[in-house]
C-alpha cells in the first residue's frame, strides 16, 4: 500500500498554487499587452476621449466597484489600454488608470499640451507655453502662444506636425508636444 507523507502533499500543493498562479500571471501580462481589443477589434492601447461632462472611473468593470474618481471635463483624452465587455480599462495624462463604460467614450481625438518640451540638443525642459505656428513648419509664423495643459481637438497628424485647434484657432504643432497623439502616429483630417 502507498503511503503519502504530510511533506509529500504539502509539497504538491505549492507545486500546485505555483503553477496556478503563473498560469493566472500569464493570462493578466497576456490581457495586458494584447494588440487587438477582444470587444471591439480595434487596436490596443488607443487613443480616445470623454464623450460626457460627468464620468465615474471605476476600479473594476462593472457598475457594483467603487468609483475611484470623478472625470468632469467632456473632451479629454484618455488611452484605452484593455477591454472587457461594455467596459474599457483607461488611462489618462497622469497615469492613473480605471474601467469606464464604453458609451463615456468618445472616438474624437484630442489632446493636452505637454507640460514638457525639448530643446535642440536633445535635452528635456519643462514648458510653460508652447507656439501654435501658421503651418506645419519650425519656421512659420507664430499665431498663438499656449500654455502647457491646454485642452485642443486634433484634427490631423503627418510627418510629426498636428493641425489642431483650441477656442476656434487653427494652428500646428510638434507632435510630441502632445499627450493624446502617439509619436509618429498618422491621423487623417
Amino acid at each position: 500500500m502507498f503511503r503519502v507523507s504530510k511533506i509529500h502533499v504539502f509539497v504538491t500543493c505549492l507545486i500546485m498554487l505555483g503553477v496556478a498562479l503563473g498560469a493566472f500571471s500569464e493570462a493578466a501580462y497576456a490581457a495586458d499587452t494584447e494588440k487587438a481589443g477582444r470587444e471591439t477589434g480595434l487596436p490596443l492601447p488607443r487613443f480616445v476621449s470623454l464623450k460626457a461632462q460627468s464620468v465615474n472611473l471605476r476600479v473594476g468593470p462593472g457598475r457594483k466597484y467603487k468609483i475611484a474618481w470623478h472625470y468632469r471635463k467632456k473632451g479629454l483624452p484618455v488611452e484605452v489600454i484593455q477591454e472587457f465587455d461594455q467596459w474599457r480599462r483607461i488611462r489618462d495624462s497622469e497615469g492613473t488608470t480605471g474601467w469606464v463604460l464604453h458609451s463615456l467614450l468618445s472616438s474624437k481625438r484630442t489632446a493636452i499640451l505637454a507640460p514638457w518640451d525639448v530643446r535642440k540638443d536633445g535635452a528635456v525642459t519643462r514648458a510653460v507655453f508652447h507656439e501654435g505656428k501658421k503651418s506645419a513648419h519650425k519656421n512659420a509664423s507664430t499665431v498663438a502662444k499656449l500654455q502647457s495643459g491646454l485642452l485642443v481637438d486634433v484634427d490631423a497628424c503627418e510627418s510629426g506636425w498636428c493641425e489642431v485647434e483650441a477656442q476656434s484657432v487653427r494652428f500646428y504643432l510638434k507632435q510630441y508636444k502632445l499627450w493624446g497623439v502617439y509619436p509618429d502616429e498618422g491621423i487623417e483630417g
